[in-house]
């Protein structure tokens, strides 16, 4: 068997578990993408073959990087492997290894049928998120807002705090958190010359 077929072999097993660790059905899915559960089902089986027009919509359903769906060799530095860290549904990818100081993450937040009902939580530190993509609902203390790709926010994570997406669809942000109030300093003028 050729290497491409094992690949592609191995997709059907990984949909199948990303769309079950998610509470999906092959309906959620099929609303959320627009593929008919028919074809969900048989290249989840192995019975259709994967092309980029089916993995691309799964891919921003389930919230994660194309080349999870396909075990694709992971990039980069390769005596470096962060493990990512799963809490209250979301998943969090450390993008720093500093200890103390400010941490760097990107924070997935999977799609759901219907979106979650905040759960504000209270910690020391003080954080800064941005978003990359979705609509990320944010509630801090009494304020309720929607940051769109593009946006940021900043606030005191002793102030009772939660994130989600707004409209259930999948969610990725960048988040700074600085574990003793350490703050984001923005400089916003240019340099002269």
């Amino acid at each position: 068997m050729e290497e491409t077929d094992q690949v592609l072999e191995a997709v059907g097993p990984r949909l199948r578990a990303l769309r079950k660790r998610r509470g999906l059905t092959l309906a959620d899915v099929s609303t959320a993408t627009g593929t008919s559960e028919s074809t969900l089902s048989r290249l989840e089986s192995g019975g259709r073959r994967p092309t980029l027009e089916l993995l691309l919509p799964l891919a921003r359903v389930y919230g994660v990087p194309l080349d999870d769906l396909v075990g694709a060799p992971r990039t980069g530095d390769p005596r470096i492997h962060l493990k990512p860290i799963h809490r209250h549904g979301m998943t969090f990818i450390p993008l720093t290894r500093r200890a103390g100081g400010v941490q760097a993450f990107k924070m997935l937040i999977p799609g759901r049928p219907e979106p979650a009902e905040p759960t504000p939580q209270t910690h020391g530190g003080y954080e800064w998120v941005y978003a990359l993509n979705g609509r990320l609902r944010l509630v801090v203390g009494d304020r309720d807002m929607i940051l769109s790709p593009g946006e940021a926010a900043e606030f005191d994570t002793a102030l009772p705090h939660w994130l989600g997406s707004a409209d259930g669809h999948p969610v990725e942000t960048l988040v700074l958190f600085g574990p003793q109030g350490e703050r984001a300093h923005l400089r916003t003028r240019t340099a002269r010359t």
